[in-house]
């Protein structure tokens, strides 16, 4: 009898020992899950994209700091732009990520934007803004797909004022439209800070900006897009806002600053199915994604998702594949450009 009371008393202190410490285990189970899952929200919120880590086959090929990217959808083309002494300015790879091969360069000097113009057809002309203070600099070129210079905006190694519009001083980048119509970013830290819209037959249309932080003033203007609304949205850098304008007549519309409080944006690019923008923040290491307005008042700014990149990759400008939806960071700081594909 008290052999049987010992034993069940020893069950029921086993019993409240073993309760006692999977209450315990849950409880530190709970806050480790739950501290996990906040890290995770903190890095991407609707988790859009996911990275590539098969792009590029032979991540080898860069061998410069990588300023620019852009893709030709149709042929399957992504357009690399990178800097360094005695190296190809462009490379050129395949969606797949096989290395095609490099331009011949000689009239690049430092090159600053990138992008595929009229993308419909495997042909499409690629321009490329220059930044470089030597005989080639300051200009805005519009090459060949394979890399044959056609034209020069600009005059090469002269940098220019805001007198003039077709003299550049850090031209930072440039965007075609659908319609052939140009516009030019001119100042990453030079003499101007405008928007300039040419023609398809390089006609001025119109000019917006000067050095400052009110309405249609810009503090290194350094990336451009329109949208399917007709509106031309600017990064502007040093004043760390975007700013809309009406793309027919250059009218001011409004301005987001309260995103970048913490970095200024240096790119804006839209994704394929125009509602969100791509914005990377060079200084700490991110590429957000905001809401794009539709017709009427632009409204706050609202990030919903964003891709958190490991220290010191710098995330500069980015690219977007619009018939695959995938998007194209070049990283200055990595050395090297990165894809990523939506999750769906």
């Amino acid at each position: 009898m008290k052999r049987a009371v010992k034993i069940s008393c020893l069950l029921a202190m086993t019993a409240l020992f073993l309760s006692v410490w999977i209450l315990s285990f849950a409880r530190y189970a709970k806050q480790v899950f739950a501290g996990v899952a906040l890290e995770s929200h903190a890095l991407t919120v609707k988790s859009f994209y996911k990275l590539d880590a098969g792009w590029p086959k032979f991540p080898e090929y860069f061998t410069g700091q990588v300023f620019g990217v852009a893709v030709n959808p149709v042929a399957g083309i992504v357009y690399v732009a990178q800097r360094g002494d005695s190296i190809p300015k462009v490379l050129m790879f395949t969606e797949d990520g096989y290395f095609l091969h490099s331009w011949n360069t000689t009239t690049i000097e430092m090159p600053h934007g990138i992008f595929v113009a009229n993308a419909s057809s495997p042909y499409s002309s690629v321009w490329v803004t220059d930044v470089g203070n030597g005989k080639y600099g300051h200009t805005v070129k519009q090459y060949t797909y394979s890399g044959k210079l056609l034209q020069i905006l600009g005059t090469p190694g002269i940098p220019g004022s805001d007198l003039y519009p077709l003299q550049f001083d850090q031209p930072a980048e440039v965007f075609v439209d659908s319609k052939g119509d140009i516009y030019i970013v001119d100042g990453d830290g030079g003499l101007n800070n405008r928007l300039v819209k040419l023609s398809q037959a390089l006609e001025v249309v119109w000019v917006r900006g000067e050095k400052g932080s009110g309405p249609s003033q810009f503090y290194i203007p350094h990336s451009v897009t329109v949208d399917a609304e007709e509106r031309v949205w600017v990064a502007d850098r040093g004043n760390k806002r975007i700013q809309a304008f009406e793309a027919a007549s250059g009218q001011w519309i409004g301005s987001w600053d309260s995103c970048f409080t913490d970095d200024a944006p240096y790119s804006v690019r839209l994704t394929s199915d125009n509602k969100y923008f791509i914005v990377a923040q060079l200084n700490i290491n991110r590429v957000s994604f905001l809401t794009a307005p539709q017709v009427g008042d632009i409204g706050k700014c609202h990030i919903v998702d964003a891709i958190q990149m490991a220290d010191d990759v710098k995330p500069h400008l980015v690219g977007v594949n619009s018939k695959t939806a995938s998007i194209y960071v070049a990283e200055i700081g990595a050395q090297q450009a990165q894809k990523f594909v939506p999750f769906n």
